[in-house]
C-alpha cells in the first residue's frame, strides 16, 4: 500500500551531496525524461526574475526562492521526507525518525512533488520552488505530467490512499485501486470539511502509520488498523478521516497495534 501525500511550498535549505540531483537515482524512473524537461523550463524561467516572480507567485520577501530553483540541478539533496516542512510535514518529524520508521516510510510513502512528480520518501531531491498553479513556459503543469503520473502510479500494483490536496490530483487521477481521503468534522451537525486542520490530521495520520508500520494491502486492512488505533475512517466513494480522532493528545494513541504480515 502506498501513502501518497502532497508537497508544501516551504522546504528545508541544506542537505548532503556534492554533485547534487541524481535524477538517475529517483524512483519511477519512466519519469526521467519529463523530470529533465520540467527542471529545463523552470531554470529558464529563473533566469527571468520578474517573470519567475509572477509565474511563481512570490512575494516581495520570498525572492530567494527565485535562487533556489536557478541552480536546483547542483544544490545539496536530502530524503524527500526531510527536505519538506509546514503543517502537514511538522506531525511527523522526520529528523525524530528511526531506522525502522525510515524502512517503512521508504517503502510505503510518496510524496507528489510538482518538479519531480512523485518520489518516494528517501528519495534524495534539492531545495526548490515550483507549484501545481505555477505557469511555467511551454506547456501546463498538468498537461505535463497528467498521464504519466497515472500510468506509474498504476504500474505499481500497489492500492494507493491518495491524500494530495485537488490541485495535485489534476497532475495525476488515479484509477480504481486507490481511495481519496477527505477530512471532515465529525461535530454534531453532520460531517463538514475541514480546511484548517486537513493538512495537520493527515500529518498526525501518517504519523501513526509511522509508529506502527502495519503492512497492509487492501482498503478492508487499512479500515482494520485504524479502527484498532482509534482513528474514525469511513470508507465510500471517498475515505472520510474524521478529525477529531486524529487531533488527540498524543498520550493517547497507542503504538505497536494493527494487522501486520
Amino acid at each position: 500500500m502506498l501513502f501518497l501525500l502532497p508537497p508544501s511550498e516551504t522546504k528545508l535549505d541544506g542537505g548532503s551531496g556534492v554533485s547534487g540531483l541524481s535524477l538517475g537515482d529517483l524512483s519511477f524512473p519512466e519519469l526521467t525524461g519529463v523530470r529533465q524537461d520540467v527542471i529545463a523550463r523552470l531554470t529558464t524561467l529563473a533566469r527571468d526574475p520578474e517573470a519567475a516572480r509572477a509565474a511563481l507567485k512570490l512575494g516581495p520577501r520570498q525572492l530567494q526562492e527565485i535562487d533556489r530553483d536557478l541552480v536546483v540541478e547542483s544544490s545539496p539533496t536530502m530524503p524527500a521526507l526531510a527536505r519538506y516542512t509546514g503543517v502537514l510535514f511538522d506531525p511527523i518529524d522526520a529528523a525524530s525518525l528511526t531506522d525502522s520508521q525510515w524502512e517503512w516510510a521508504r517503502r510505503h510513502i510518496v510524496i507528489h512533488s510538482a518538479l519531480f512528480g512523485p518520489v518516494r520518501a528517501g528519495d534524495a531531491i534539492p531545495a526548490y520552488r515550483l507549484s501545481h498553479d505555477s505557469r511555467l513556459p511551454g506547456a501546463s503543469l498538468k498537461s505535463t505530467w497528467r498521464d504519466d503520473v497515472a500510468a506509474v502510479l498504476q504500474a505499481t500494483g500497489e492500492f494507493v490512499v491518495d491524500l494530495r490536496s485537488e490541485g495535485y490530483v489534476a497532475l495525476g487521477p488515479l484509477g480504481s485501486r486507490s481511495t481519496y481521503v477527505r477530512v471532515v468534522s465529525g461535530d454534531a451537525g453532520g460531517r463538514r470539511a475541514l480546511n484548517h486542520f486537513n493538512k495537520k490530521s493527515k500529518g498526525l495520520f501518517v504519523a501513526a502509520l509511522l509508529a506502527d508500520r502495519p503492512e497492509l494491502s487492501t482498503l478492508d486492512d487499512l479500515l482494520v488498523w485504524a479502527r484498532m488505533r482509534g482513528i474514525v475512517l469511513e470508507a465510500g466513494a471517498e475515505t472520510l478521516l474524521v478529525s477529531e480522532s486524529v487531533l488527540a493528545e498524543p498520550g493517547a494513541q497507542r503504538t505497536g497495534t494493527g494487522p501486520s504480515r
